[in-house]
């Protein structure tokens, strides 16, 4: 039975749910899994985003009655006038694929010079109290690096293995788990998040 302390995730990412859970445990929010609640994907109708995640969480908040939290992150390369953007878990289409969105992305920078590779990545958080919340919790934070000719790296997921960190010397795929979750987009939007929920949460 789900408590006033419940918030549905509106994501299936079991990676997602276990850092979410980790962050917002000591709280005393219990993050749950949109599935859960028999909460299906929404159209990520969107341009923005932000839009995306506050559709996402709009569903789910509706569909379970209880508040809900989404993000939506992708990569934004100068070079490229911003894309992929809000497309990049599906750059190379359907059905989703790291690999070929990787590989389309090397084509796309194929005749772009070392040093003009410049991008970022994104992330945006939505927190909603209930469906018609209407100054839903927006958190964004970004991470800026480079997009190396060749992938470097086996950990990490999506465009990590092309995503050089300057101030690091290595790629995002080479980066320990641990530090990773620090320096992202995510982790950092995770930590300012909670930051207003604790206040919040008094």
């Amino acid at each position: 039975m789900a408590t006033v302390n419940t918030l549905v995730l509106a994501s299936g990412n079991a990676g997602k749910l276990k850092e979410f859970n980790q962050l917002l445990a000591p709280l005393g929010l219990d993050v749950r899994p949109q599935a859960d609640f028999g909460v299906y994907d929404v159209e990520e109708t969107g341009l923005t985003f932000v839009e995306n995640a506050l559709l996402k969480a709009r569903e789910a908040s509706r569909v379970s009655g209880l508040p809900a939290l989404a993000d939506d992150s992708g990569l934004e390369v100068d070079a490229l006038s911003g894309a992929p953007g809000i497309y990049s878990a599906r750059y190379a289409g359907e059905p989703k694929s790291d690999q070929r969105n990787n590989e389309k992305l090397l084509a796309a920078l194929s005749d772009c010079a070392e040093g003009q590779r410049t991008g970022r990545y994104w992330c945006v958080l939505v927190y909603l109290r209930h469906p018609a919340d209407p100054v839903p919790v927006i958190v964004q934070h970004s991470w800026e690096g480079e997009l190396l000719a060749h992938p470097r790296g086996e950990r990490g997921f999506g465009y990590d293995p092309l995503f050089w960190l300057p101030d690091q010397g290595m790629s995002v795929a080479e980066l320990p788990s641990e530090l990773k979750n620090r320096l992202s987009h995510r982790g950092r939007a995770l930590q300012g998040l909670v930051d207003i929920l604790k206040v919040a949460h008094g």
